[in-house]
């Protein structure tokens, strides 16, 4: 198998940097990875947080556990700000991962010229 759809492939299902690592291009694939890192941490924070708020409603008894009532206040607390910044970190991670096949196929392809 070629260097370039083997790194290619790697990083579309197994790990966006993994074809840079592969084709040992460690700075491009650190950049990659911090990119990633940072836009995961955004969406479980924000995950870890909303779950928190709805858990101390319910214990409050603001709120019934009942999956309509939770489902409504997911849906009414994703429509803020937050909302809005967890979407574009689901954004940067899906460009992570194009950018990752992408340019360690590219990358692969130069290297077996």
């Amino acid at each position: 198998m070629k260097r370039s759809l083997k790194a290619a492939l790697l990083s579309g299902l197994v790990f966006p940097v993994i074809g840079q690592f592969v084709l040992k291009c460690r700075l491009r694939a650190a950049v990659l990875i911090v990119l990633w890192l940072a836009a995961s941490s955004i969406i479980i924070t924000g995950v870890i947080q909303q779950a928190q708020m709805i858990v101390e409603r319910i214990t409050r008894g603001e709120i019934s556990a009942d999956d309509s009532a939770i489902m409504q206040m997911i849906s009414d607390s994703t429509a803020g700000t937050d909302g809005s910044m967890r979407n574009a970190a689901v954004g940067l991670l899906g460009v992570c991962w194009l950018v990752g096949i992408i340019d360690s196929y590219r990358l692969g392809a130069a290297q077996e010229e």
